[in-house]
């Protein structure tokens, strides 16, 4: 079997059952993204869920059909042809997905603007383990920040490459996210995400040259004011070096100031 469209499919049935076990799938409404071939699709259904699968590769999306067109046919399983890096992706209460390497990023950020109460993804373990770096430290970047702003993330097992067909050259790992609110009031989530866009696109340099160099994304009026306001505490660390809470203190910072330049406008 050749991989399609950037997918390792998942063929040993024991990693299946493993991901297929970790939540309560009895009576429950799951939305799997790229289902491949339906290994795991057919353990998740066989656990008494209600599956929407979302895939791609048309070639897959006839397979499927075929292959559960008795699902189908019992209101237990909807196949969708689509992308589900570009399409509105459909409510569910949980999200299992072995995910295309190169659309994880992605997805997952989709995945936070939606509704759903816990998601098992599986990404190239490297992806993972910069999702789980923690705030604060080197290794973190925008990745880590954003997800764990939104959600509790947790690791649950590491595959080899042995468990796919055709084997990747890498570890997977399979993720457990949880969405919650952000530990620290955040006033504009847009604003929250440009920063931490802006601030990880120069990750070296200090928190004071990045936003005195950002007019580009920040007004600046905006900047002048918002390095007069923040302490030098904060100024002059990097990117990686802020805490979660340091993240919520600039965004709601930049939009006092926007608010206030509008209210004397």
């Amino acid at each position: 079997m050749k991989a399609r469209l950037d997918q390792h499919f998942l063929t040993d049935k024991r990693a299946v059952s493993r991901i297929a076990d970790i939540l309560d799938l009895s009576d429950r409404d799951v939305l799997e993204i790229g289902p491949g071939t339906g290994l795991l699709t057919r353990a998740l259904l066989e656990r008494g869920a209600r599956v929407t699968a979302i895939e791609l590769d048309n070639y897959l999306v006839s397979v499927l059909h075929n292959t559960f067109k008795d699902e189908i046919a019992e209101g237990r399983c909807t196949i969708i042809a689509g992308d589900a890096a570009k399409m509105d992706l459909p409510v569910s209460e949980y999200v299992i997905a072995n995910l295309p390497y190169s659309a994880s990023s992605k997805i997952t950020f989709r995945l936070l603007e939606t509704t759903f109460t816990d998601a098992i993804l599986m990404y190239q373990k490297e992806f993972a383990d910069r999702m789980m770096a923690p705030v604060g430290s080197r290794s973190c970047g925008r990745l880590s920040v954003m997800v764990q702003t939104f959600a509790r993330v947790r690791h649950c097992f590491s595959l080899p490459p042995g468990c796919f067909t055709p084997p990747p050259q890498v570890r997977s790992s399979v993720v457990w996210l949880q969405p919650r609110p952000p530990l620290f009031f955040i006033h504009d989530y847009d604003i929250y995400d440009e920063l931490v866009r802006t601030l990880f696109s120069k990750r070296r340099k200090t928190i004071r040259s990045i936003i005195r160099h950002a007019q580009s994304s920040f007004d600046e009026c905006v900047v002048t004011e918002l390095v007069e306001n923040l302490n030098d505490e904060i100024l002059n660390l990097r990117p990686e070096e802020l805490y979660l809470e340091d993240y919520a203190t600039i965004a709601n910072s930049i939009y006092d100031i926007r608010a206030g330049l509008s209210a004397g406008s």
